[in-house]
């Protein structure tokens, strides 16, 4: 085995396609986790007031370290393919400042709500969290496909369609969420969305694949290989299992088939991107790495990191693993 300090040659050679994964990695478990806080933003539009003290008391534990995962992502994209970071963050300049202003309006709003009795105040920054919850996941998706399709442009209709899958899986993975957290009279209507949600998101998916066979030849291949076809087999199996699941009151198995769905598109996703990482540009994995001693080095750190990280948020989710009650409030 090369050695860490070798300034030529990866430690192992298939170290930068790990990283790759990493990335990917880094990016799915974020959709995951706050994509049970975006749905249950966007869920909050229709709950009264007693309904929204207890979904708020359920997003407030969790909400501020599922972000963790985002900067997590963007430091393992510069770490690893700093070009790349620089190219796409570039590229997408006033999109990637839209993700962080409906971000911080989900976050204000959740919080400034808090901070006066005045119901018209509490009506507005219901709003902005609504609002903020809603924008973020669909702006997510628009930059992620801009990003994979080598969009010049986020204003693409492949993108837009994306963004829309994504605000459906939202939905989806927040009705799954609070059906574990809620009791009876608010679960049993999320949990009911989040199923409409899930034939939503099939719709949406199948939407997504038939525009880009149409507009974008070069990725036809993919699109009609093996390992597109079990994609979408799974995917559907898994959106079946959620429906089932939740409809026979099975909450923790609901989550998991819910999370089954955003696996899937976050690996739909990256075959379309691999073995580019940045196809406007036209890089490759090999292309756009870092050297062998920085990647070789940073890998170490990220040995030691992440079993360290993905622990905390195991602990973090067992601490609060039960149903919020009515006299938990959002802190």
């Amino acid at each position: 085995m090369t050695s860490v300090f070798s300034d030529s040659a990866y430690v192992l050679e298939s170290l930068p396609e790990l990283w790759f994964g990493l990335v990917v990695f880094a990016l799915g478990v974020y959709l995951l986790l706050d994509g049970f806080d975006f749905g249950l933003g966007i869920l909050f539009a229709e709950a009264d007031d007693s309904e929204r003290e207890l979904m708020l008391a359920a997003f407030g534990p969790l909400w501020k370290a599922n972000e963790v995962w985002l900067v997590l992502f963007g430091t393992v994209l510069f770490a690893g393919f700093p070009a790349v970071y620089a190219n796409v963050l570039g590229r997408y300049y006033l999109l990637v400042f839209a993700i962080l202003f409906s971000l911080s309006l989900r976050g204000l709003g959740s919080k400034l709500r808090e901070e006066r009795d005045d119901e018209q105040w509490v009506r507005f920054w219901d709003a902005c969290f609504v609002a903020g919850s809603t924008l973020s996941p669909f702006l997510l998706g628009v930059f992620v496909a801009s990003w994979v399709l080598g969009e010049p442009s986020p204003l693409a209709i492949a993108p837009f369609v994306v963004g829309l899958t994504v605000v459906a899986l939202a939905v989806v993975l927040g009705g799954a969420f609070l059906g574990v957290k809620t009791r009876r009279g608010l679960r049993t209507r999320v949990v009911q969305r989040g199923q409409l949600a899930t034939g939503a998101y099939i719709l949406l998916f199948v939407i997504t694949a038939a525009v880009l066979y149409s507009q974008y030849p070069g990725l036809r291949p993919v699109l009609l290989s093996g390992s597109t076809g079990a994609l979408v087999v799974v995917t559907l199996v898994f959106a079946a299992a959620n429906v089932v699941a939740a409809s026979r009151e099975r909450y923790h198995a609901s989550v998991l088939s819910a999370s089954g769905l955003a696996a899937t598109l976050v690996v739909f996703l990256a075959t379309l991107l691999y073995p580019t990482v940045d196809p406007a540009a036209g890089l490759t994995i090999a292309d756009a790495v870092v050297s062998p001693l920085a990647l070789n080095m940073t890998s170490v750190f990220a040995a030691i990191f992440m079993p360290i990280i993905v622990g905390y948020f195991l602990f973090l989710y067992s601490v609060f693993s039960g149903p919020v009650t009515a006299d938990q409030r959002y802190k």
